[in-house]
């Protein structure tokens, strides 16, 4: 993958983030810089503490940095005004998180197709799409249950079909297996990569899991507020999805 500025999604340049406690300043992110170009699938590692989530609230616009700019297609989104911000987050990107906070009241279907909806999408267009999504992530048996009524992976493959509804070029994603044993985080996130590749979205996943990392295409590590740039992690090959 090559670095022509036509292919980036997302730059963060010269990001800091600083909290107080008191008087007591806490410098959370030191001078971060990140490019992801579309297409690209980036591992997000580091240890608990080290400002993984915080990092991705800011990516997400969902937190403003102390300084440094945010550049979504190449747009500067550091001063926009909410009402823009929040218009961008719907259209421009998709949230994974590792709870998967459906609504507790609507199906599985119901839960994909209102960010649609709410997008302005007709329930026909909105129904049709959270079907081929769900289906895709094998849940087509599942349509009509509510949250109670599945297993945490089915939650979260609910979880991962609601971030992709309205076609968003950048997937955020925090720890999104870290609530699920092992064997069906596997499972789950081999859904996710396959889906996400698919469908050539760009994606930027916080994970523990290195043996997931590694399947990523490229691996950065926070640490101490700095943002480490780790290398390839050993390409996906296509015939992991078909």
């Amino acid at each position: 993958m090559n670095n022509n500025d036509e292919q980036n999604i997302l730059e963060l340049k010269n990001i800091r983030k600083d909290f107080y406690q008191g008087d007591q300043k806490l410098e959370i992110l030191t001078d971060i810089n990140l490019t992801i170009n579309s297409g690209e699938i980036i591992a997000l590692t580091g240890p608990s503490g080290a400002g993984k989530s915080t990092l991705l609230q800011i990516t997400g616009l969902l937190e403003t940095p102390t300084s440094g700019e945010i550049l979504l297609a190449k747009q500067n989104c550091t001063k926009l005004s909410d009402g823009l911000r929040t218009i961008l987050r719907r259209d421009f990107l998709g949230f994974v998180y590792q709870y998967h906070n459906l609504l507790p009241d609507f199906n599985a279907l119901e839960n994909v197709m209102l960010p649609q909806i709410i997008a302005g999408k007709s329930p026909k267009e909105a129904k049709k799409r959270a079907q081929w999504l769900l289906e895709r992530l094998n849940l087509s048996s599942r349509l009509k249950h509510r949250p109670a009524e599945m297993s945490g992976g089915e939650q979260q493959r609910v979880a991962i079909a609601r971030a992709l509804a309205n076609t968003p070029k950048l997937l955020l994603a925090d720890e999104p297996t870290g609530n699920l044993d092992p064997k069906t985080a596997d499972i789950v996130f081999s859904e996710l990569l396959s889906i996400v590749k698919e469908t050539g979205l760009s994606a930027l996943i916080a994970t523990h899991n290195m043996e997931l990392a590694a399947q990523m295409d490229r691996k950065v590590r926070l640490e101490e507020g700095k943002l480490i740039n780790t290398g390839i992690s050993g390409l996906i090959s296509e015939h992991n999805f078909y």
